[in-house]
């Protein structure tokens, strides 16, 4: 889907870095904090306290374990140190093709900044369906 709009594996891995900033939902991360072995155990131990194996789907964790609410590159450092809260964002740095972009943005802040912005940038060019076709929508989670 990504490379159907121009968009490369480098610019998914530098765009990713948004996770930086916000939470996620217990129900989003139980199956990594339960069942993947691709994860430092204290932090999944210390998920464990505010997502149940049953229940409290809605609880909330940090999706950067050490800035959670500054737009910086601690997002990657967590990565590195197998702390990514999401399956979707730990693949980044599983032995794969992105390990050494997720390397160099953990260690070198101004190199993800630039490239986050030329990332935007590139991806604010790409025309939204609006009309039948799709819809912008007001709230991401919900259809208009």
């Amino acid at each position: 889907m990504f490379s159907a709009k121009g968009l490369t594996a480098n610019d998914l891995t530098v765009l990713s870095g948004a996770h930086t900033i916000g939470q996620g939902e217990c129900r989003l991360f139980r199956t990594r904090i339960y069942n993947e072995t691709n994860i430092d155990p204290n932090f999944a131990t210390l998920r464990k306290t505010t997502c149940p194996l049953s229940g409290g789907d809605t609880n909330l964790a940090p999706l950067d374990t050490l800035t959670p609410t500054t737009f910086d590159n601690n997002y990657y450092k967590d990565l590195v140190a197998k702390k990514g809260l999401f399956h979707s964002d730990q693949v980044l740095f599983n032995n794969g093709s992105q390990d050494s972009l997720v390397t160099s943005y953990s260690t070198n802040s101004a190199t993800f900044l630039n490239d986050f912005a030329a990332a935007m940038i590139k991806l604010s060019r790409i025309s939204p369906l609006t009309g039948t076709n799709g819809e912008i929508r007001k709230n991401c989670r919900l259809v208009n």
